[in-house]
């Protein structure tokens, strides 16, 4: 049964909204067996408690048939790009890595992948199975320059390490 999504209590920092977020997540999929259904979750409550910052947000899986590309997952937003091979755009540098990463200017970023070209900044971070191998990362672009820092890093990492657990 789905439950209401919460409001922002007055005051509430992005890093308290982080924690709130973490725990909805982890209260709504609990129990939930379907990658899909608890990547559709997250990207769901991130995109509309962080709008209009957030105006992209989402996952990329890895394709089990071609483990070395991304293929769109569930996302929030405009039309994804279908398929993004390791190593290419922010999304497939983040996933090569296996490390966060926050582009402040995608325009700066060399091979940046354009999925819209209204999008100004990303933050991309890895999403780790059980067993430690990548299973996806989640995407997140604004039409801001410079919208992510450490507090995002912080609050997305802890999320995405439990999504799978």
């Amino acid at each position: 049964m789905a439950e209401a999504m919460s409001t922002a209590p007055e005051g509430e920092t992005r890093a308290q909204a982080y924690q709130r977020l973490a725990r909805e997540i982890a209260s709504v999929t609990a129990g939930e067996t379907s990658a899909t259904a608890r990547y559709a979750t997250a990207a769901c409550l991130l995109a509309h408690a962080f709008a209009p910052r957030f105006f992209w947000t989402g996952f990329y899986v890895v394709d089990p048939h071609k483990p070395r590309e991304l293929v769109v997952g569930p996302y929030q937003g405009t039309l994804g790009c279908l398929r993004i091979p390791f190593g290419k755009g922010v999304c497939g540098a983040a996933a090569a890595s296996g490390e966060t990463l926050i582009v402040a200017d995608v325009e700066a970023f060399p091979g940046h992948i354009a999925c819209d070209s209204r999008s100004r900044s990303e933050i991309v971070v890895p999403v780790f199975a059980p067993d430690g191998s990548l299973a996806a990362v989640l995407d997140v672009d604004s039409t801001e320059v410079n919208a992510f820092d450490d507090v995002d890093r912080a609050g997305l990492e802890a999320i995405c390490g439990a999504l799978l657990s």
